[in-house]
């Protein structure tokens, strides 16, 4: 076993200040920068650490930066400090034709001037670094490379970044290993972590174990009411090759005319093991009324919003609202409902399906939006079945003309995998399985109609079935 490196490292002051002309036009440019629309007025430092020195050929820093954004573009209002993003920032003296679409910038003052900076992922050297650095358990400033001390990482591994990704970013290590680096992040316990580490730890195949972590202690800027608590940056998991996500099959079939039906029956199955072994990994409550009083106000005030930001939404406001009531009133009457941890963004971009016919999930961050202690609570299980289901359907509308039809029995063989391995259909909790659908739905509707119009009738055709008293 390799010894662990550590090592202090100094970074040059002023090296924020030099990029951040640079930064404010690149940053709102990559896929994974959350606050598109507003412009960026300034970044806080809130670490940064340098890899491999930049007086040299190739230089190397890794940075947490806080963007700071008005609140509205055009208004003229306050600026607050904004999310915080990881940064691999590479330094060269001009970049060969291959690193072209990863420049960044060239710095024109400061401790880099006159250098070449760009988005290092791109780059075979420190991609390498980054992978040796887990392996040997390196400490390098504030960052913490960490590894199971069960399984072992064979060095060599050639690297190649992936391009689909959108939250986040992804390097491939020679077919065997893939490593999720977080880019919009925040201090605290992350569930991608806690949650395959978890799963393994109860020996459930369905989710790869991870192999190695990033951790980085840092002072957050934002305030005394941030505390001091590690950043998760990256999970190293193996990487399984030849790997089709669930998307992407479900439209191919459905591009050749065939059926899902058994997919989804073993999709069904594979969520079930994962929530099976969650529930008995980690701890669970039992949700009564004053609980789902409060789940469904919070249900009631997302669909008031909408229908305020989706005219649409109007002529069905009262009959979506009483699938929450139909629940709040279950929940008077003294119904209770068993709350686990879950996947919390579950739908068939987050599965993947082994050549050899194997289910997986992956990406249990949940939903990058909400608040970290909010994605860490208890929920009912059902919220995942909810969200899959509603990813059936947006499959099916993809075709021209729709085929709900492909849906409605993928729906149906999923909830029957479920309770296959479950030992418990959704479809027997009606009333809340429509309550979670209904809400996703409407959440669905806001999104379409501000960033993708021409699919907003994908969740209205949703939501004209959820309004009936009889969704099936």
């Amino acid at each position: 076993m390799s010894e662990a490196v550590t090592r202090t490292v100094t970074t040059p002051p002023g090296l924020l200040a030099s990029l951040d002309p640079l930064l404010r036009e690149w940053l709102p440019r990559q896929r994974w920068f959350a606050g598109k629309g507003r412009p960026v007025t300034g970044f806080d430092l809130v670490a940064a650490t340098e890899l491999l020195p930049a007086t040299a050929k190739l230089g190397l820093y890794h940075l947490l930066v806080r963007a700071h954004q008005a609140l509205q573009p055009g208004h003229g209002g306050p600026e607050q400090p904004g999310d915080c993003y990881q940064l691999f920032i590479g330094v060269r003296e001009a970049l060969p034709p291959r690193l072209a679409p990863a420049l960044i910038g060239h710095v024109s003052q400061g401790p880099l001037a006159g250098r070449t900076v760009y988005e290092a992922l791109h780059d075979t050297r420190p991609a390498d670094l980054l992978l040796e650095a887990l392996r040997t358990q390196a400490r390098i400033g504030g960052l913490r490379f960490e590894r199971d001390p069960r399984q072992e990482i064979r060095p060599g591994l050639v690297p190649r970044l992936m391009t689909a990704e959108q939250s986040n970013s992804s390097v491939v290590y020679g077919d065997t290993y893939i490593l999720k680096l977080m880019r919009r992040v925040v201090p605290g316990i992350n569930p991608d972590l806690e949650l395959p580490l978890a799963l393994a730890r109860e020996g459930c195949p369905r989710v790869p174990p991870p192999t190695a972590w990033l951790v980085a202690d840092a002072e957050d800027t934002a305030g005394p009411s941030h505390p001091a608590e590690p950043y998760v940056l990256g999970v190293l998991q193996p990487f399984v090759q030849g790997a089709t996500d669930g998307w992407e099959l479900a439209l191919r079939e459905l591009a050749k005319g065939e059926d899902f039906v058994a997919e989804a029956r073993a999709l069904g199955r594979a969520t079930a093991e994962v929530h099976t072994a969650l529930a008995h990994a980690l701890p669970t409550v039992t949700l009564g009324h004053v609980q789902m009083r409060a789940l469904v106000e919070g249900m009631t005030e997302r669909l008031e919003a909408a229908v305020q930001a989706v005219p649409a939404l109007r002529p069905y406001a009262d009959d979506l609202r009483s699938a929450y009531t139909a629940l709040d009133d279950l929940a008077s009457e003294g119904r209770t409902w068993t709350a686990q941890r879950i996947h919390g963004d579950l739908h068939l971009g987050q599965c993947l399906r082994s050549p050899a016919g194997t289910w997986s999930l992956i990406d249990f961050e949940g939903e990058p939006a909400r608040p970290l202690a909010e994605r860490r609570m208890p929920q009912p299980a059902v919220r995942d079945v909810a969200g899959m289901l509603r990813s059936f359907d947006y499959a099916a509308r993809t075709t021209d003309p729709p085929q709900p039809e492909w849906a409605t029995h993928c729906r149906a063989a999923y909830c029957s995998g479920y309770a296959e391995a479950a030992g418990r259909d959704p479809r027997t909790e009606p009333v809340l399985l429509r309550a979670y659908e209904t809400d996703k739905a409407v959440y669905e509707a806001v999104y379409e109609a501000r960033h993708r119009p021409d699919w907003l009738p994908v969740p209205m055709a949703a939501l004209h079935r959820l309004a009936s008293a009889d969704p099936t």
